[in-house]
């Protein structure tokens, strides 16, 4: 591939020729033509978290916390692929259309690497969950499958929010996040860090808050020492988008415009995502900048440009035809995507249902046949939609008859009209549930409630949770179905973690499946594992708690009592946690050390019926006074199973990987033993209970 190196000097070239001005005007995301060099205008802002977002027709994935569930690298990487493969076919077509408007570039801000340290916060559906090494691998998959291994790279890939950036969402044009250098270096630092050394990522994306009093897109610890410095980032840096105005009219950090844009020209925030770039004019006039620092911006902005060829006379990626988007095969992997992110959370010995046992089943919820509920937030359009109503419907056939029923808005007391009293479509549900054998209630959230502040809103506020139960209607319709007496099967979708407040044990409530934002296929998918076509394989890429009351402050960015690491009460449902249709045994532990790696090997053994993929986990706890309370995640492996089969799966686990960060945030090897557990979930007391393989485990000496 095009080096930065080589293409900083093809760059170099062409910013030679520019005016003051010109240079000026390419600092905006929407940059504008300079026709007497032969450059069109270009539109830096493009998104694909889970598919090609706001730019047309698309193959739409599960949500990004959907893919982290799958824990496969390897998969994560061929998504992303396919992702790039459709982003270059818009470009080619809309820029052979002369149409360089936002979202139809190749500059692409994914994925999220933020870690999800509070569940309440709207955006950690874009996230891989809360663990920093899996958002690590799963977030250099994603970059390495976006930008590609040819001469030039197919997307340019954008690593954000950086840094220490999951909610409050109303206040983050003003927040700061007050963190230590522990805290930093361990949890909210290490994906980045992965995302530059180990896949070249092209760009970063500065959060909107403040870090310990300094705003993130003029840090200069952040953008210098760290990013630049320590970790020797070589593309550019954006801003989030208005970020910059932030500096100066919500964080009150510089006092106007120009100070701000100057300031982020010699800090290193290349390009402003949003309306203040002109004020370079008054900061150049005023002295408070240089013609050089404008250059270097620029110089950074089109070596991107240069790296992804668009100079290039001889690219082969300019030929991607627009018929590859959302083509079938690109479907069948989104279908297989959902298929392996849907987390079977609670099965009390009834999934999955043999379709000749069933006359009629009642498909009831306000996200039985949402179209929003599929897609999640930052999406495409999907040529075809299959929601859970749907995907039974299709799956049944003339079989057995389907009874739909909303049975109520999603948070409000009235569904559809003020004129009528409140809760009008709980009978409708209620007679539904009454004439068929089994009920597959769809309740949760959606994006319009759960999401990004602008984007999500009303009773959850900017799209952040106050807690972690269903809307008030929706626990209500629950109690209702679940009086009548017949087996419910629950499926609950949302992008983050959600408790039913003891409702879990009722007698009547069957099976839970926790779908998050599914993607197009979502009801296919939900419909084969209801009637057992596949096995469930997701596993829960965060900690489900029981309730958010013994959680610390949302604003508190202290890692105390938050996570699977430092989790001081019992889980719900643990990190690493979901069920199959199986049953698996781990043995014959045997770890070895050589050359600075322990080679980790384990017979697992499927003692069930029914083929299954199970994802073999490996945590870490290092007797180091710096180690997390209870240990880390640093190794796993998806496999696939058939029934009866056995498998001796090997992980290789670098000591590098077993460091612990002290209190003034350096990464040290330490202590004197290491315990490695091998478990399908974080191994703690809540695992045993919900009948998961008994975990094994060695003690070594670390050094």
């Amino acid at each position: 591939m095009l080096t930065h190196k080589e293409a900083r000097v093809q760059a170099k070239e062409i910013v030679a020729k520019m005016t003051l001005e010109e240079k000026i005007d390419q600092i905006n995301f929407r940059a504008p033509a300079i026709e007497r060099l032969g450059i069109p205008d270009y539109n830096y802002w493009n998104e694909a978290l889970h598919g090609v977002a706001r730019a047309g027709v698309a193959t739409v994935f599960p949500q990004a916390i959907g893919l982290a569930a799958i824990f496969d690298e390897a998969f994560m990487e061929k998504v992303a692929d396919i992702i790039s493969t459709e982003g270059r076919a818009k470009y080619n077509q809309y820029h052979g259309e002369a149409d360089n408007d936002i979202y139809k570039g190749l500059t692409f801000w994914s994925p999220n690497i933020n870690i999800f340290r509070d569940p309440r916060w709207g955006r950690g559906q874009e996230t891989y969950g809360e663990d920093p090494y899996l958002t690590a691998r799963m977030g250099v998959a994603f970059i390495k499958g976006l930008q590609g291994d040819g001469p030039y790279m197919k997307l340019a890939a954008c690593a954000k929010h950086f840094a220490v950036h999951s909610g409050p969402e109303a206040d983050r044009h003003s927040f700061d996040a007050v963190v230590s250098k522990k805290d930093m270096y361990e949890t909210y630092l290490p994906a980045f860090e992965a995302a530059v050394k180990e896949a070249d990522v092209e760009s970063f994306m500065g959060a909107y808050n403040a870090v310990n009093g300094i705003p993130a897109c003029v840090h200069p610890e952040l953008m210098q020492e760290i990013l630049r410095g320590k970790w020797n980032f070589q593309g550019h840096v954006v801003s989030d988008y208005a970020a910059l105005e932030d500096v100066h009219l919500n964080h009150h950090y510089t006092n106007n415009a120009a100070e701000t844009m100057a300031l982020a020209m010699q800090i290193g925030c290349n390009l402003c995502a949003g309306n203040i770039s002109d004020a370079l004019y008054e900061a150049h006039g005023r002295g408070l900048v240089t013609e050089e620092d404008i250059t270097n911006s620029v110089i950074e902005l089109y070596t991107t440009r240069a790296r992804l060829g668009m100079f290039a006379d001889d690219n082969e990626l300019d030929q991607i035809p627009y018929e590859v988007n959302a083509s079938k095969e690109h479907q069948n992997v989104s279908l297989e995507a959902a298929r392996k992110s849907m987390v079977l959370l609670e099965n009390k010995n009834f999934l999955p249902l043999n379709k000749v046992d069933i006359r009629a089943i009642a498909v009831i919820g306000p996200n039985a046949r949402s179209v929003e509920v599929l897609q999640g937030n930052y999406f495409g359009i999907a040529e075809r939609n299959t929601t859970f109503v749907d995907g039974l419907q299709n799956y049944l056939g003339d079989d057995a008859r389907v009874f739909y029923a909303p049975g109520g808005h999603l948070f409000k007391e009235h569904a559809e009209s003020t004129l009528s009293r409140p809760f009008e479509r709980e009978s409708e549900a209620i007679i539904a549930a009454k004439h068929s054998d089994v009920v597959v209630l769809c309740l949760g959230l959606d994006p319009t409630i759960e999401g990004e502040q602008g984007d999500s809103g009303n009773v959850y506020g900017s799209g952040d949770k106050y807690d972690l139960f269903l809307p008030e209607v929706q626990r209500r319709l629950l109690e209702k179905v679940l009086a009548i007496g017949k087996p419910v099967i629950l499926a609950v979708s949302a992008g983050s973690a959600i408790s039913l407040n003891g409702l879990e044990e009722h007698p009547n409530l069957k099976a839970i499946v926790h779908t998050w934002y599914p993607g197009s296929h979502g009801g296919t998918a939900l419909a084969e594992m209801i009637f057992g076509e596949i096995s469930p394989s997701g596993k829960l890429p965060l900690t489900f708690y029981r309730t958010a009351e013994n959680l610390p402050d949302f604003s508190d960015y202290g890692m105390k009592n938050r996570t699977y690491r430092y989790l001081e009460e019992t889980p719900l449902y643990p990190f690493g946690y979901g069920l199959h249709y199986s049953k698996v045994e781990l043995k014959d532990l045997v770890v070895n050390k050589a050359n600075e790696c322990y080679n980790v090997e384990v017979t697992v053994e499927n003692t069930g019926d029914f083929d299954i993929e199970e994802v073999i986990q490996v945590y870490a706890k290092t007797d180091s006074k710096h180690e997390t309370l209870n240990g880390k995640l640093v190794g796993f492996k998806r496999i696939a199973l058939a029934k009866g089969a056995i498998e001796t799966v090997k992980l290789d686990v670098p000591v590098s990987n077993l460091t612990v960060v002290d209190d003034a945030g350096e990464r040290i090897l330490d202590g004197e033993k290491v315990l490695l557990t091998i478990s399908t979930g974080f191994p703690c007391d809540r695992l045993a209970e919900l009948n998961q393989p008994t975990p094994l485990s060695e003690e070594l000496l670390l050094k």
